[in-house]
């Protein structure tokens, strides 16, 4: 959690692989994943870590099923990436809109296909970066609660970026930060933080699986 341009959105991006840090080093599912060669690094997100953005970025002119499909080209071919994609339909309740385009979509349906993506490899973390920004609280509910289910039922840690307390009040353990630094506010006591932010400081995230 934190105030618009506190840095959890850039800390997410580097903790996902999808940026590099000018110092340090990064461990994920206990790879150090910023000395890893760009296509390395990129067949690691494809198989170990789901990412899901706050507007979506589905593919306008690809179905839903096409949508959920495409990480799977890389490793499955198109009989099985196609019947991996079906379950984690079910998986997110969707299963009648499969064959559906984005447009034709609510934003609740949007963004449960796009967590349906981020899944559809079986990765052990999922970055979320403000799931529910473009959501009504109703919708929002939902995909917090899927994410919740989802989380359970595959075994995924998953990080989630928000400036919303109760979107936090998901979460099992916090983080808070302020201008680019980690801190306890006194709401976040017994949550575990310093020792976290020792982490942090000196490794990234580790996750070891």
């Amino acid at each position: 959690t934190g105030p618009s341009g506190s840095g959890k959105s850039t800390l997410l991006g580097v903790l996902a692989g999808m940026d590099r840090p000018n110092r340090g080093k990064v461990r994920v599912c206990g790879v150090e994943i910023n000395s890893l060669p760009e296509a390395e690094l990129a067949r690691f997100r494809n198989e170990k870590i789901g990412v899901v953005f706050q507007s979506f970025h589905l593919i306008s002119m690809m179905t839903a099923l096409e949508n959920v499909e495409a990480p799977l080209y890389i490793s499955s071919n198109k009989r099985q990436a196609s019947t991996l994609a079906k379950q984690m339909f079910e998986q997110v309740g969707l299963s009648d809109r499969q064959h559906h385009f984005p447009h034709q979509l609510s934003g609740g349906e949007q963004q449960r296909v796009a967590i349906a993506r981020a899944l559809v490899n079986g990765p052990c973390l999922l970055f979320a970066d403000e799931p529910t920004g473009n959501l009504d609280s109703a919708t929002s509910k939902q995909v917090l609660g899927l994410i919740r289910l989802l989380r359970m039922h595959m075994g995924l840690t998953v990080m989630m970026v928000t400036h919303d307390p109760q979107v936090a009040s998901y979460a099992d353990r916090r983080l808070h930060l302020v201008d680019g630094q980690l801190v306890t506010p006194p709401s976040f006591v017994d949550v575990g933080i310093p020792k976290l932010q020792n982490t942090f400081s000196e490794t990234g995230i580790a996750n070891e699986r």
